[in-house]
């Protein structure tokens, strides 16, 4: 398999190594930012283990925060239009809430 994107419009070749195209799993995603960036941390839930490991830490800045999620709302959008609505947990449960913890853990706050 070619590790290499095609080209973008302004010539950018986007990598793709074979060790990050594996990706990594995580089930929880912690937030956080400061006036100058955004962190997002993605660990790793295993029931009956009382750690979760990091697997990834991104950074970014914050207009690059808001093209993520407006990238991420696109993106949920035309995978509802051609699979069916997501259904969340909470919301089966007549729940409120705007997280899932998996495996019943406590949420975390920031």
């Amino acid at each position: 398999m070619d590790n290499q994107k095609k080209p973008q419009e302004n010539g950018l070749q986007i990598e793709l190594t074979p060790q990050v195209a594996e990706g990594k799993y995580a089930n929880l995603a912690i937030l956080s930012h400061s006036h100058a960036e955004f962190i997002m941390d993605f660990a790793r839930v295993m029931p009956g283990i009382p750690k979760a490991p990091v697997v990834s830490r991104l950074i970014l800045a914050p207009e690059h925060a808001k093209r993520l999620l407006m990238a991420l709302q696109d993106n949920v959008m035309k995978y509802e239009r051609q699979f069916g609505p997501i259904v969340l947990p909470e919301q089966q449960q007549g729940g409120g809430g705007r997280t899932a913890t998996p495996f019943g853990m406590p949420e975390g706050k920031a």
